[in-house]
């Protein structure tokens, strides 16, 4: 089959197009003739040596999958060959055919073609574990987050609008992803770039602060999020593109009841991923089924032009997804 590897470590040049054996299920595990996957920030980091796969995953990149399943390895009953799915992989994505475990299996609505279904997965599955699922978001609440206009930052956007529809949301962008991130859903966009968003999150609360905020800056952003959080406020942090080292003021810890978690979604146990599949099934698959979520697709590319794919979301200008298609034939 053809699939995506990497020829060392470094730029999108290294990313090369291979034959290589089609993968086989196990137990418990389904095969998916791919016809779209999506690049996700963790692809970068992949790329560059920075995210190793876990053990035991493949090596090709890629962290989701949409498609037809065309086999299944023994004890697979609830899905059957043609069946149209997404699924989370912990590596593979980048490939004409994947293995998914049978419970992290989405089937996906009939309203949605598999450019949106390779979507969904790592990034509204993401927002939704970090933004609810540990952050403990409600309706009536007022979460922050960091860096509107990417795959997850816009999934979260559509999420809090349509999950806690009275919630307010603050969202920081870049200057040219100001107008769309508060035509999307947000309440207040803060332009990081010129802005000081402590003090503009503190004019917008009135000097309570948010309650939840979804960062993936890390270390230059720790100290201004902590003072930006409400009393007894969680910060999830899901990246560290700035460092991952950073001083934190314990005492303001302690006073304001603070929680600081760190969250992966890939290197989660196969029963852990279940769980939150099933809990974003029954809780967020029937927005998009009756679309009223749907996917933000940037821009589409060949998986044969994956190197371009990659240029594009490294140069951050992007509004919502990058896909990568593959031939059907």
């Amino acid at each position: 089959m053809k699939a995506v590897l990497l020829d060392g470590f470094g730029g999108p040049e290294v990313l090369k197009i291979v034959e290589t054996p089609k993968p086989a299920p196990a137990e418990g595990q389904v095969l998916i003739k791919v016809a779209a996957t999506s690049v996700n920030r963790p692809d970068i980091l992949q790329r560059e040596g920075h995210y190793p796969p876990p053990e035991g995953a493949s090596e090709i990149p890629g962290l989701e999958v949409a498609g037809i399943i065309e086999a299944s390895g023994p004890g697979v009953a609830s899905y059957q060959c043609g069946d149209r799915v997404m699924s989370l992989v912990a590596g593979g994505g980048y490939a004409q055919y994947a293995v998914a475990h049978a419970d992290h299996l989405i089937p996906i609505p009939d309203s949605m073609s598999f450019q949106s279904a390779a979507c969904v997965c790592e990034s509204y599955i993401t927002a939704f574990l970090n933004i609810f699922m540990i952050g403990g978001f409600k309706d009536r609440q007022t979460v922050l987050i960091h860096g509107g206009g990417g795959g997850v930052s816009t999934a979260a956007i559509q999420l809090c609008r349509k999950l806690a529809p009275n919630a307010r949301l603050v969202v920081t962008a870049s200057a040219g992803k100001i107008e769309r991130v508060r035509q999307l859903g947000a309440d207040l966009v803060i332009n990081y770039q010129e802005e000081d968003f402590l003090e503009a999150v503190r004019v917008f609360t009135g000097k309570k602060g948010v309650d939840v905020i979804l960062d993936h800056i890390g270390a230059n952003y720790l100290a201004l999020n902590m003072r930006a959080l409400a009393v007894g406020g969680t910060l999830v942090i899901i990246g560290v593109m700035s460092g991952a080292k950073a001083e934190l003021n314990l005492a303001l810890m302690m006073v304001k009841r603070q929680r600081i978690i760190g969250s992966v979604l890939r290197s989660r146990s196969v029963e852990e991923k279940r769980d939150i599949v099933a809990n974003f099934i029954s809780t967020v698959m029937p927005k998009f089924s009756d679309q009223s979520v749907v996917p933000i697709i940037y821009k589409t590319y060949a998986l044969e032009d994956v190197a371009e794919a990659h240029k594009t979301m490294e140069q951050s200008k992007h509004f919502g997804k990058i896909v990568l298609t593959l031939d059907q034939r």
